[in-house]
């Protein structure tokens, strides 16, 4: 029995996918204790858009460490806090036309999404939060009470009062405009539904089974906040920092958030980070109202603030991600148009889901990829999805790699899993959701 089985709890998850223990990472490649090396399609849960151990980010880390500088420091003033802020005004607010104030929270994506909870609580004085069916926004009880999946809800149950789930777009088919529902909703006394502090949104749904919101309903969703006059908070922690090809997922729609949430790649380096985003007349707390200890991770503000110099200066490095994307749509739509009765594509940019007719197929298709030497995760409501996050910084040539080895794995997988009857539901909307 191995010191993980002896000795770490049952909840652990990727370590029984992915039965090896690894020593060594750079870019896109991990490499195990026997020197086994793997393609990095999972990257970190999308918290490795950078790859493992960047250059840039590794040398001011480096260097930060080096000259005896603070590393823990609460929410005090600090040098490298003072750095990331300016560095992320001028390379990202100022080129966007946004007026953000920045509340650092605890270190991952579900306290920034209990932070933008509380605060548009606190500023609207309403209680109830609309959030979406399929998504995923955390494991504490706030955020996972905005967490569609019943398998993360169920046993922790009761959750945060007040949070009411409405359809995503398509939820219902192509032919049903969700958002009207929800207009009517908002519109009727007797609906039921008592108006809402927030709406709490993924563009691109991530746990949920890589569904992309089209632009069009991301841009009405924000129109109807706006006449509600209801707080439009966009959890942007998987699906941020440049994995749908722009920084933010919500650019290529328009629309300015009242919150955005932000984590995983926040840091560049992987190392705990999370941000709220606030319209700055919503920043209504009063000091230490909402705290934590470990708030001011000054490691992280250093490799943050690399990684905004290294790939943020202009549009060169988001250019390069969407002709990768492009790529990776292409090669997965090739797969797909093998048994078009069996697969499809969806996403944006480099966040790209292989949707299969049920969970047996996608799981074989992991597998297999496992054993030719690339990591790829599931997700999904029945776990029916390949999702595929390579880091960003990918070359060409394991990217090229990757998708290779990902094609022998769904042809062996396809050989190996019988076929399921068509589903019922409505066809699966092809990649993109930019109409």
């Amino acid at each position: 029995m191995s010191v993980f089985e002896r000795l770490e709890s049952e909840v652990r998850s990727y370590a029984r996918t992915f039965p090896q223990t690894f020593d060594q990472a750079q870019g896109s490649r991990l490499t195990t204790s026997e020197g086994e090396v793997y393609l990095d399609f999972l990257a970190g849960a999308g918290a490795l858009n950078y790859g493992h151990n960047p250059e840039p980010m590794k040398k001011a880390l480096l260097a930060y460490l080096e000259r005896g500088a603070i590393v823990h420091g609460l929410d005090l003033q600090t040098e490298a806090k003072a750095a990331f802020l300016e560095g992320f005004e001028r390379y990202i607010l100022a080129p966007r036309n946004l007026s953000y104030r920045l509340q650092f929270c605890g270190p991952t994506g579900t306290n920034a999404v209990e932070a933008a909870l509380k605060l548009a609580r606190k500023a609207t004085g309403r209680s109830t939060v609309l959030a979406f069916t399929n998504g995923f926004h955390g494991m504490t009880l706030g955020a996972l009470a905005a967490t569609g999946n019943v398998h993360h809800r169920s046993v922790y149950e009761p959750l945060l009062q007040g949070v009411q789930h409405v359809p995503f777009d398509g939820y219902y088919g192509p032919e049903i405009d969700t958002l009207a529902l929800l207009e009517r909703q908002l519109s009727d006394p007797s609906s039921g539904l008592a108006k809402p502090a927030a709406v709490l949104v993924e563009t691109v749904q991530g746990e949920g089974g890589v569904r992309p919101a089209r632009l069009s309903w991301l841009q009405g969703l924000s129109e109807l906040c706006e006449r509600h006059d209801i707080l439009l908070i966009v959890d942007d922690i998987q699906a941020g920092c440049g994995r749908t090809g722009t920084f933010f997922s919500f650019e290529a729609a328009g629309i300015k958030p009242a919150m955005v949430t932000l984590s995983k790649s926040l840091s560049g380096f992987g190392l705990p980070l999370a941000l709220v985003l606030v319209d700055p007349a919503l920043d209504v707390w009063n000091p230490g109202e909402h705290n934590g200890t470990f708030r001011g991770h000054n490691l992280a503000f250093v490799t943050a603030l690399a990684a905004l110099e290294a790939y943020w200066k202009d549009d060169r490095f988001a250019q390069q991600v969407r002709r990768k994307g492009e790529y990776a749509l292409r090669r997965l739509d090739g797969m797909a148009r093998r048994a078009p009765e069996a697969l499809s594509v969806r996403g944006r940019g480099l966040f790209l889901g292989l949707v299969c007719e049920g969970e047996a197929l996608a799981s074989e298709i992991r597998a297999q990829a496992f054993q030719r030497g690339l990591m790829v995760e599931t997700c999904g409501p029945e776990d029916e999805v390949v999702k595929c996050l390579p880091p960003l910084t990918i070359d060409e040539g394991d990217l090229k790699r990757g998708f290779d080895l990902l094609e022998k794995a769904v042809t062996a997988a396809l050989a190996r899993v019988p076929r399921e009857a068509a589903p019922a539901s409505a066809p699966q909307r092809r990649a993109g959701g930019m109409a």
